[in-house]
């Protein structure tokens, strides 16, 4: 969304106060298009001239002009799933279908490219190298990218946990946690307040928490590090897929590099384990 754009743009330049409000206007958008400025601003426990000056920094003429854009994307732009496929039937159906959709999937990489801060990812790779033990987090949408990144570093270095509150106690996993510890949170809209408060949890036991959103002012980003804002589109977790796999894929690849004499290792001692009965004669799993 356009909104989150200028946030994010103007951000480093607001005041303490019109931070306060513009992190509010990310988790609470129907408060933004349902109230007076007077309202909000005493609900976030700020000045009404600091709500009206906020908008008159994103660029806008004002409050109410701030207001009638929230109301028409997060109004009419509410399920993921919808939003999804109303991204993809604009485009026309004919014989390049899947190019345009694979060209859109191209352009959000990147997009994401752009976004990504170099210094703090080569920050990410460096702790992931040096941590203990790291620990993964995605709930629902974002349940299978945190399992096949955890997969994935599993066979660069030991000790990587993928969290899973459904069939764990999360309290005597989050114990575990130190400074030596790094924890990946993949939280994408909409924002499940379970995630955001393992997040929390985990930063006040010292790890050094990465977090993966869609946004740099995504609630997570407060108990995050560092973050990484991948591109969509549309506030769909189903756009964000492409660019998603790809940033943890270079994750991975950074950590191999990084580490690339103990992957040599752990890749002849995966090699040495028989394992003729998981594969077919060409090596590939039956």
């Amino acid at each position: 969304m356009i909104l989150h754009e200028l946030i994010r743009e103007n951000f480093v330049a607001m005041s303490k106060s019109q931070k306060k409000m513009a992190n509010y206007v990310i988790d609470h958008p129907k408060d933004i298009a349902m109230c007076s400025a007077s309202e909000l601003g005493s609900k976030i426990g700020i000045s009404e001239s600091t709500v009206i000056r906020f908008s008159y920094t994103l660029g806008f003429s004002g409050y109410v002009e701030l207001q009638k854009l929230i109301r028409e994307h997060f109004f009419s732009h509410e399920s993921s799933i919808t939003t999804y496929q109303q991204s993809k039937l604009v485009l026309p159906n004919n014989t390049s279908f899947f190019k345009q959709v694979m060209e859109q999937d191209r352009q959000s990489i990147q997009h994401t490219m752009n976004q990504i801060q170099e210094d703090q990812y080569h920050e990410a790779i460096e702790r992931l190298s040096k941590a203990n033990s790291v620990y993964i987090l995605g709930l629902r949408s974002s349940y299978s990218a945190a399992n096949w990144l955890s997969f994935s570093l599993g066979l660069v270095k030991d000790n990587v946990h993928f969290i899973r509150p459904e069939t764990e106690d999360v309290i005597r996993t989050i114990s575990k946690m130190d400074t030596h510890s790094v924890v990946i949170i993949i939280s994408f809209h909409r924002y499940l307040k379970e995630t955001i408060q393992i997040a929390e949890l985990a930063q006040r036991q010292k790890a050094f928490v990465i977090g993966i959103t869609d946004s740099l002012l995504a609630p997570i980003h407060i108990h995050s590090n560092v973050i990484f804002p991948i591109f969509s589109p549309n506030k769909s977790t189903l756009d964000a897929v492409s660019p998603l796999f790809s940033f943890m894929n270079a994750i991975v690849a950074g950590l191999i590099v990084e580490q690339k004499e103990d992957f040599m290792k752990r890749q002849e001692l995966y090699k040495s384990i028989p394992s003729n009965f998981l594969f077919d004669e060409e090596g590939e799993a039956t």
